[in-house]
């Protein structure tokens, strides 16, 4: 019975090791960042001309301002490593074939992210802000908080650096035959549902935000409807070849 737990502790160790690598990792990336916060914050506000309407309510709201600032950025250094030790983590478990294959889902997933991240900020973002203040009309005096004005910046913004993650997603589980093309297609109507429930929740409460924020979102899931269909291919033909060798 000893005998038998023990890999099972070893794989636990294993995978303890890997996280705490990562989280060391992201501590570092957090305290190196926390040195460019400054220029990420006025690059950041200067594009949308309103770095001198921005105020804060207090002296913790600017450290926390620069931690938000860090933090996203320490979370897109880290990524690659964390794909990089969860695929050591699993590598023991493939094939060479199989190695190599998904080695290649860790360029893939940092860039993805990186996309998404460009994507919520210079298309959705502007977007929904410039909607949003065009409702005042005049109305009210528009006040910026630095954390609130962050704070909506990250809600908007970061959602899109994590759906963009899944076409890598899709592949990899349509190269495991879990997932195919033909269920995708199946359950679009759900999947659209889904989807544009979640750009609304996402989004402000207003029409055009949740347009702005559902209709990427719907692309996106055709797009892995396609990749998974390319991916599916691959895999059939790889077993038709191995069938035909044996």
């Amino acid at each position: 019975m000893a005998d038998r737990q023990l890999p099972l502790i070893e794989h636990f160790n294993e995978l303890r090791k890997r996280i705490v690598a990562v989280f060391v990792v992201f501590v570092a990336s957090c305290a190196l960042m926390l040195f460019f916060a400054k220029r990420c914050y006025l690059w950041l506000v200067h594009d949308l001309g309103v770095v001198n309407k921005l105020a804060v309510l207090g002296p913790t709201e600017i450290v926390g301002v620069y931690f938000m600032i860090a933090g996203i950025a320490a979370i897109a250094i880290t990524l690659p490593f964390a794909a990089w030790q969860l695929w050591l983590f699993v590598a023991p478990a493939l094939t060479e074939r199989e190695r190599r294959t998904t080695l290649t889902y860790i360029p893939a997933v940092f860039l993805l992210f990186l996309s998404g991240l460009i994507f919520g900020y210079e298309v959705v973002f502007p977007n929904i802000l410039h909607v949003l203040l065009g409702m005042n009309d005049g109305l009210f005096q528009v006040v910026f908080t630095t954390e609130r004005y962050f704070r909506f910046m990250v809600n908007v913004v970061l959602p899109f650096g994590i759906v963009f993650e899944l076409p890598v997603v899709v592949v990899f589980l349509t190269n495991l035959g879990i997932l195919t093309p033909q269920w995708m297609r199946k359950v679009r109507r759900i999947a659209y549902f889904v989807l544009i429930v979640i750009g609304v929740i996402l989004s402000p409460p207003d029409f055009v935000s949740d347009l702005l924020m559902s209709v990427p979102l719907l692309l996106l899931y055709e797009i892995c409807v396609g990749v998974s269909s390319f991916a599916d291919r691959r895999r059939r033909r790889k077993i038709r070849k191995f069938a035909d060798n044996q």
